[in-house]
């Protein structure tokens, strides 16, 4: 049995039990809110003739946890939607519990009961908030263990390698959080989908797909290819029904960025309006360069000190340079000289195409474990990211970013393919979203997906996410060699 299938973790994960589960907090808000209005007496004393047990209040219970449930399915929110954000959520339960308020406030006006408080009823609606808000955020954490364990997961293929593909791709890989594993990917032309991106394997043609699929345990299929092959879109469902496997279809409008298109209405006419606007220009790109400075100047008493003491020690173990500079290609391609700690041997350039070979790395972005040029000082700042402090100083020249694609050297730039260029597009960075999702341990392939993706969906929060997830990353020393 694979681990989506699993009985007990899909109904965690699909939301069955949901319903039941907010039925309870919304009874346990009514008790807490009766607590605070009979017992506490919050806001307002209760006078002696309006003192009430908490049973006449049962039968408002139901109706109001029977309204929320009406609503909440009709709004999907017992839906599994793995694109869809906390806040999402915490929108949509505010909607339904306003609703199943005035609902009960309505009908206890026209019930005229002898006792009825309208102030507890408040508090029910503040506690159900809370209550549901903050359920759906420790599901979302149990969700995220679980599919770290591969329960949960769903095992996708993607069939189309054109700009839609890759841009699915590009997504799957970036968002792991929503409990996709991307497998592999297809196309109808065997020659486009020939190569591996990274761990993504590359298989050719969609001749045996069926097979393909039992062999890869494939759990989900996504069809990009162009709606102009829509008799092979159709077989391609087919296969994907008769092998037990899920199946969408993302239409040719979708070879633009979400971002870009706007959904309107003309008199019930649904209209995509094109927007243009790059996340990279004019405003957003002011505001980005602000932060970076920002952040650096009030980081620098710490910083300071910092390379003060790391310094010391780089020139106490060996007596060589403080400073290592090298020659790197930064946005549009320019090329600039990166400021790091030195961690290796004086020589240490001059071995890099040996241990290239030796180690049979790709040369677009070789690392390797147990690199015999690294000091003992090296090790240590290596370990902790301390040796790329420096690049501070690129980013105050406005070379670079606090985050971005890191920028590759030129040998590197060489050996790319054209898309890999995209992620040439902006200007590189200290960290990123590959260095939070593996750092060394991600292939070159899914770290060019993961810098585009970024570069396509960039935003003040998003950078802001990243430097937040990049702190536990370098304390923990993950994928760091």
């Amino acid at each position: 049995m694979k681990p989506s299938e699993q009985p007990t973790s899909k109904r965690i994960l699909t939301g069955s039990l949901l319903p039941l589960l907010d039925a309870g907090l919304v009874l346990l808000a009514f008790v807490l809110a009766y607590f605070a209005r009979y017992e506490l007496q919050l806001i307002r004393a209760v006078l002696e003739f309006n003192q009430s047990a908490f049973e006449p209040y049962l039968p408002y219970a139901v109706i109001y946890i029977v309204w929320l449930y009406v609503n909440y399915r009709g709004m999907g929110l017992y839906k599994a939607n793995r694109g869809r954000s906390w806040l999402d959520e915490v929108y949509t339960i505010i909607n339904g519990v306003t609703n199943a308020t005035v609902v009960t406030l309505a009908l206890s006006f026209f019930l005229q009961p002898l006792v009825f408080s309208r102030l507890m009823m408040i508090y029910v609606a503040a506690i159900t908030i809370m209550l549901l808000a903050v359920s759906r955020g420790v599901i979302r954490i149990v969700r995220a263990r679980l599919r770290r364990r591969g329960i949960g997961v769903q095992r996708v293929m993607v069939i189309g390698a054109g700009e839609v593909g890759q841009s699915v791709m590009r997504v799957l890989v970036a968002r792991r959080d929503m409990g996709y594993q991307l497998v592999a990917y297809v196309d109808t032309d065997p020659a486009l989908a020939s190569t591996d991106l990274g761990r993504v394997k590359g298989l050719g043609g969609i001749t045996d797909l069926g097979t393909l699929l039992r062999e890869h345990a494939i759990d989900f299929v996504i069809i990009t290819i162009p709606w102009r092959q829509n008799e092979t879109i159709i077989d391609l469902i087919n296969i994907c029904q008769k092998a037990g496997v899920e199946v969408s279809i993302i239409p040719d409008v979708f070879q633009l960025n979400l971002r870009q298109v706007q959904v309107e209405a003309l008199d019930g006419i649904p209209l995509l309006r094109m927007n243009a606007q790059l996340p990279f220009k004019g405003t957003s790109r002011v505001l980005k360069r602000l932060l970076d400075i920002a952040l650096v100047v009030l980081a620098s008493p710490v910083l300071l000190l910092i390379l003060l003491f790391v310094g010391l020690a780089i020139k106490l173990e060996d007596g060589g340079a403080v400073f290592y500079t090298a020659e790197r290609v930064g946005e549009h391609g320019k090329h600039f000289k990166m400021f790091k700690f030195r961690s290796m041997i004086p020589n240490a350039d001059q071995m890099r195409a040996k241990l290239t070979e030796e180690h049979g790395d790709d040369p677009r972005r070789p690392k390797f474990k147990d690199d015999p040029r690294i000091t003992r000082v090296g090790k240590f700042i290596r370990r902790t990211s301390i040796d790329e402090l420096p690049n501070l100083i690129n980013v105050m020249l406005g070379q670079m970013s606090l985050v971005g694609p890191r920028p590759p050297t030129p040998e590197e730039v060489a050996l790319y393919d054209q898309w890999h260029m995209q992620r040439l597009a902006v200007k590189p960075g200290m960290t990123g979203l590959w260095q939070i999702s593996g750092r060394s341990d991600i292939p070159f392939d899914e770290m060019c997906l993961l810098d585009i993706y970024y570069i396509e969906n960039w935003s003040m929060g998003l950078d802001a996410q990243i430097l937040m997830l990049t702190i536990p990353r370098v304390l923990l020393r993950q994928g760091v060699y």
